[in-house]
C-alpha cells in the first residue's frame, strides 16, 4: 500500500489536476478529497481516471487533522490554509504538508519547493510552500544571468483564465475575455515580490490575462553588465538545465499552445541586443501543471525519497 494523501480543495482546477496524476502515482493512495461545493459526490464520476469508491467531503481542520494521512495538500485560496496548518501541527505533525497558496511562501520555516533552483536548500521539512506559478517562471527565466545583472529584470506576463480559479471574476469569464487582453496588478503583485524575495533582488511584472484556458507566457528583459553573445548567453541557460527533466532550454521563444496538458517549462528566444548588453528570454508552462500540481508531486516524490519525476509523464507527454 502506498502512502496515504488527502487534498483540501480538490475542486478547483488544480485540485482536478492533483486528483489525475496521484491516481496514476504507483506509491501515492487517496485517503480523501475535500469539497464543500461536491460533498457526497463520487469522485471517480467526476474522475474516470481514479477507480476507487472515494466521495467528495467537506472537512473543516480538525477533520482533516483526524484523517490521519501521511500527505496532506493544501489547494486552497490565498489566506484560507493557517487553519488547517495548525490543527494538523497540533494533532498530525509528522504528516507532510504542501500548501499551493500563496501563505507560507515567505516564511522561512517552510522549504520553497522549486527544485531546479532551491534543491540544496531542502533539509527534510515536512512542510513544503509550493511556488507560484508566474513566479516558477520568472526565477527559472532569470537564474542563469542573475550574476550578471544591471538592472532590475522587467517581466511581461500572459496567463489564461484558469490562473483565475473558478470563482466568477472579470479575470476569467470568457465573454469580457474574448478579443481582450486584460492587464491587473501592474505593481505588487504577489509573484512579483515572491520572485523578488527568492532570488534575493528586485524583480518588476507585469501580468495580463488572455482568452486561452490554460498556459502562461513570460518574456523577460535581462540588462547585463558585460557584453554577452547569444552563444554565451545559451551556454549558461543549458549548463543550468540540461540535466533538469522538467525544464527544456529551446532555441525559438516558445509558444503557450505548445505546453498546455505538459508537465515542463520551455525557455528559449535568447534575443541579444546589438550591442549585446540586453537579453530577452521567454519562458512558458502551464500553470496547473509545472505551475502547480505537477511541482506539488515533484515536491512530494522527494520528501518521499522517490525518483523525483515519479509518475510525471516527461518531455511530449500528456497528463
Amino acid at each position: 500500500m502506498g502512502k496515504s494523501i488527502g487534498i483540501v480543495g480538490a475542486r478547483g482546477h488544480t485540485g482536478s489536476e492533483l486528483i489525475r496524476l496521484i491516481a496514476g502515482h504507483p506509491a501515492l493512495e487517496l485517503c480523501f478529497v475535500s469539497s464543500r461545493e461536491l460533498a457526497g459526490e463520487s469522485l471517480a464520476a467526476h474522475h474516470p481516471s481514479y477507480q476507487g469508491t472515494l466521495r467528495y467531503e467537506s472537512l473543516g481542520p480538525d477533520e482533516v487533522a483526524a484523517k490521519g494521512a501521511d500527505i496532506v495538500i493544501l489547494a486552497l485560496p490565498n489566506q484560507k490554509a493557517a487553519p488547517y496548518v495548525a490543527a494538523l501541527d497540533q494533532q498530525a505533525a509528522d504528516t507532510l504538508i504542501v500548501d499551493l497558496s500563496a501563505d507560507y511562501r515567505f516564511d522561512d520555516s517552510w522549504y520553497y519547493g522549486l527544485p531546479e533552483l532551491y534543491r540544496s536548500r531542502w533539509r527534510g521539512e515536512k512542510r513544503i510552500s509550493n511556488p507560484g506559478c508566474y513566479a516558477t517562471a520568472i526565477q527559472l527565466s532569470i537564474a542563469p544571468l542573475k550574476d550578471l545583472l544591471a538592472a532590475p529584470p522587467v517581466c511581461f506576463g500572459v496567463s489564461g483564465y484558469s490562473g483565475a480559479g473558478t470563482t466568477p471574476s472579470d479575470r476569467n469569464d470568457p465573454e469580457k475575455l474574448r478579443d481582450n487582453l486584460m492587464p491587473y496588478s501592474l505593481t505588487g503583485h504577489m509573484h512579483e515580490k515572491e520572485a523578488s524575495r527568492h532570488l534575493a533582488m528586485p524583480v518588476e511584472f507585469m501580468p495580463h490575462v488572455a482568452p486561452h484556458f490554460r498556459g502562461l507566457t513570460v518574456t523577460t528583459n535581462l540588462y547585463v553588465s558585460k557584453p554577452l553573445t547569444r552563444e554565451q548567453v545559451l551556454l549558461r541557460y543549458h549548463s543550468a538545465y540540461d540535466a533538469e527533466p522538467l525544464v527544456q532550454v529551446v532555441d525559438e521563444a516558445p509558444w503557450v499552445s505548445g505546453i498546455a496538458h505538459r508537465h515542463d517549462v520551455e525557455i528559449g528566444g535568447f534575443a541579444v541586443s546589438a550591442d549585446g548588453r540586453r537579453v530577452v528570454v521567454v519562458a512558458v508552462l502551464d500553470n496547473l501543471l509545472k505551475g502547480a500540481a505537477t511541482q506539488a508531486i515533484q515536491n512530494i516524490n522527494r520528501a518521499l525519497g522517490l525518483d523525483e519525476v515519479s509518475a510525471i509523464p516527461l518531455h511530449g507527454a500528456a497528463a
